[in-house]
């Protein structure tokens, strides 16, 4: 099937904790004809499902591989550390990564946040993901840093969380294939970095024709004035030539010069 004959359509992916809502919206309002698919893939698959072809382009966790796939850095997220509502914890506004030395903090294997070194005491074994490691939390095991936009999905009546100082942060980024940079992808960019509608979205825009000018009129096609103009124009150069009291003496005195005496007969 040919491009052209091909339905044109857009796939979008996003990692657990982005919301693409907006970026949505903005998309069907200035592309109503191509519909756009939403595809949610975990953290560690984002990369594998871009090279794959598994979607267009992807809100992924930074870091991702820049050697095929183009990245722009969006947002850092706060981290959070999700604790029991009865915890001692809960009684303070912000905690440090040094606060949590005596607690049991749970590592899942799809932690986003790629601790150099994990406070706190360690668990027996490591959560398979983090809604598990939620459960646990919710059980009393441990507690659980994680960015806050997750701490949020995972929300539960009887868990709060904390501002997490010292901790490792999380950064969002919008990714694709970069041998794929297809017009639909330039669209989507310009949208994420909030271009206008009439923006040219980085494409290569042929330059606006220049209006063309008139030619000159030659000094061989001048045109006559009208015998109108042409009257009007003497009438003012005679009252021009006329103009005030003094000049109409002048007039009359040389008429007058002209009478003289009358000569004698001979």
């Amino acid at each position: 099937m040919t491009g052209s004959e091909a339905t044109p359509s857009f796939r979008l992916a996003y990692v657990p904790g982005v919301t693409p809502t907006k970026w949505v919206r903005i998309w069907n309002e200035r592309l109503p004809g191509i519909p756009l698919t939403l595809v949610a893939v975990p953290a560690a698959e984002a990369s594998d499902l871009l090279f794959g072809g598994g979607a267009d382009a992807g809100f992924v966790r930074l870091p991702v591989d820049r050697t095929d796939l183009s990245a722009i850095p969006l947002y850092t997220e706060a981290t959070v550390v999700v604790i029991p509502k009865d915890h001692v914890v809960a009684a303070v506004d912000e905690i440090s990564v040094e606060d949590l030395a005596d607690e049991i903090v749970l590592h899942p294997l799809d932690d986003t946040l790629g601790w150099d070194g994990l406070p706190g005491l360690p668990a027996i074994e490591r959560p398979a993901t983090t809604a598990d490691a939620i459960e646990l939390v919710a059980a009393g095991v441990g507690v659980l840093a994680v960015p806050q936009s997750l701490a949020r999905l995972h929300h539960r009546k009887d868990l709060t969380y904390r501002p997490l100082s010292g901790a490792p942060e999380s950064r969002i980024a919008l990714s694709w294939p970069e041998d794929r940079t297809t017009d639909l992808v330039e669209d989507f960019i310009g949208i994420v970095r909030g271009r206008t509608v009439n923006s040219t979205r980085g494409r290569s825009a042929a330059p606006a024709a220049q209006p063309k000018r008139k030619a000159p009129e030659t000094g061989g096609a001048r045109r006559k004035p009208a015998a109108g103009a042409a009257a009007g124009k003497g009438a003012r150069s005679g009252s021009g030539g006329a103009k005030g009291t003094k000049g109409s003496r002048g007039a009359k005195g040389a008429a007058g010069a002209k009478r003289g005496k009358p000569r004698r007969r001979p």
